[in-house]
């Protein structure tokens, strides 16, 4: 008969943190929260370490190549999603890998006979104010202007000008030639009193913008994760049939890592994916696997050579798979397994395995909780979503501005090779939903307020290091009463928006 675990499956709204003793030298200033992204041996370092615990997720609607260069400037790593083609997610690694920090590519152009309802349009799906005029409405298209909403005022009549008719044209734009440096840029910048300074080639083809605000920005950037060479740090979503193909373009490309993306990881074909891996590229390339929710997938992973490995299934905030097929377990529980898993097999091999945990993050605390219980570092979708540097389009939904956001195994997505079943190459049923988010703002203003919770639970528990909280962490289960208990309660509150 089956083998019945009675054993409660736990989410990481049931448990709270214990306080320790707080010292006087334990302030969030003071706080490390530099974690390893991939398998070391006893003694050694990880070759990559993350400076911020997250990892955006393998998805369409999160992580393209804005996302990765976003994340890795806050000291995080982006995987840029694989539901697209060979080319076009190398294209996208590639950009990441060239991007220089300061030389942004535009993400918001317009043709010239286009319209301002266009760029109305268009500044309000992207969030971006500064729109490049190129000649075929392309990122690296010949340049011919750039608007801004100091080029125009709003009527019933103005929406039907052309962009050439109110755009500032070249010849009026003072401009950077590709090649000169980030000091010469800002000087420039400066000089002129600009907000933009547009960066283009010999043949007047669009390269850059330089911001002025990203000036102090950059130097703020002290988190940047960066690789031998000083480049960004990127990582890419890969599948368990098209592998041979995808990592050598991957790998020319310059990714520092992949992992593979699928609902369920316990699996031969995951197996296969990573021995080819490391025959073909070790030392070139590390990969992750998953996802497992218990101790024998983990250990099937770990002893296939996966270098980190992701827990969780049907966590989800988009995910059906649980409704679906019945399969999943409560994301607190299989981090605690696996987790547990984890320590005695370094214990026993001497080889240290992250584990990752993808799922179940609702509150910013449980981010705190899933690290306590054993979590390196934390692989997130909705979160990232909700801000401006996601690919999908910002949206008016009644008063409210959302973002879209849609799961890899939604028929959105269409992303059939996620599912290890070999056969027929189809989508029998979905496993994810097609959904929206609200709309957060940037990335780094949330991140910073997220990462200052952490660290000042982490403070709370008396630790500076995750590896502390993981050792000395104190976690109790907690009553559904008790839930209520912590949040307002017996109170009316304020309506602040009014």
């Amino acid at each position: 008969m089956a083998k019945i675990i009675n054993e409660v499956s736990r989410t990481f709204t049931e448990y709270l943190i214990i306080p320790g003793l707080t010292t006087v030298d334990c302030t969030p200033d003071k706080v490390d929260m530099i974690t390893p992204l991939v398998r070391f041996k006893k003694g050694e370092s990880s070759k990559i370490n993350l400076k911020t615990p997250f990892v955006s997720a393998i998805m369409q609607s999160v992580s393209d190549d804005g996302m990765a260069i976003a994340l890795a400037k806050e000291g995080g790593v982006s995987f840029i999603y694989g539901s697209q083609s060979i080319e076009q997610q190398a294209d996208m690694v590639r950009r990441v890998k060239k991007h220089k920090a300061g030389f942004v590519e535009s993400r918001a152009n317009i043709t010239p006979e286009q319209t301002l309802e266009d760029v109305l349009n268009l500044k309000e799906s992207t969030g971006f104010s500064t729109i490049g005029v190129t000649e075929d409405g392309s990122p690296n298209g010949k340049f011919l202007g750039i608007i801004t909403g100091r080029d125009y005022r709003i009527s019933k009549d103005s929406l039907s000008k052309k962009v050439k008719d109110i755009m500032r044209p070249l010849p009026e734009l003072a401009v950077g030639e590709l090649g000169i440096s980030l000091t010469e840029a800002n000087d420039i910048i400066w000089e002129h009193k600009l907000n933009t300074l547009p960066v283009i080639d010999k043949d007047q083809n669009l390269k850059y913008f330089v911001f002025r605000k990203d000036y102090d920005n950059h130097k703020e950037n002290h988190n940047e994760l960066l690789d031998d060479h000083k480049r960004l740090v990127v990582g890419a979503g890969i599948n368990t049939r098209d592998y041979e193909e995808r990592v050598p373009a991957l790998v020319d490309a310059g990714v520092d890592t992949v992992c593979i993306d699928s609902s369920d990881g316990f699996s031969e074909w995951q197996k296969i994916t990573i021995q080819w891996i490391k025959e073909h590229y070790k030392g070139k390339v590390s990969v992750g696997a998953g996802n497992v929710v218990d101790k024998a997938g983990f250990l099937y992973l770990a002893e296939a050579g996966a270098d980190f490995i992701k827990v969780g299934v049907g966590g989800g905030s988009i995910c059906i798979t649980r409704e679906q097929k019945g399969i999943g377990r409560g994301q607190a529980t299989a981090i605690i397994e696996v987790a547990a898993a984890r320590d005695e097999y370094f214990e026993k091999t001497g080889e240290y395995i992250p584990i990752c945990s993808d799922g179940g993050i609702v509150q910013d605390y449980h981010m705190t909780l899933a690290l306590s219980m054993g979590a390196d570092f934390l692989m997130m979708g909705r979160y990232f979503a909700r801000f401006d540097e996601s690919p999908t389009r910002k949206l008016l939904i009644g008063s409210n501005y959302v973002k879209e956001y849609w799961g890899e195994g939604s028929n959105r997505a269409r992303n059939w090779q996620r599912y290890d079943m070999g056969g027929n190459n189809s989508l029998k049923f979905e496993e994810g939903v097609d959904s929206y988010v609200p709309y957060a703002g940037k990335l780094k203003d949330n991140l910073e307020i997220t990462t200052g919770k952490i660290k000042s639970t982490m403070c709370s528990c008396g630790v500076l290091t995750i590896a502390q909280l993981q050792a000395e962490a104190k976690i109790t289960l907690v009553s559904s009463t008790s839930i209520v208990e912590g949040g307002a309660h017996d109170v009316i509150v304020k309506d602040t928006k009014n």
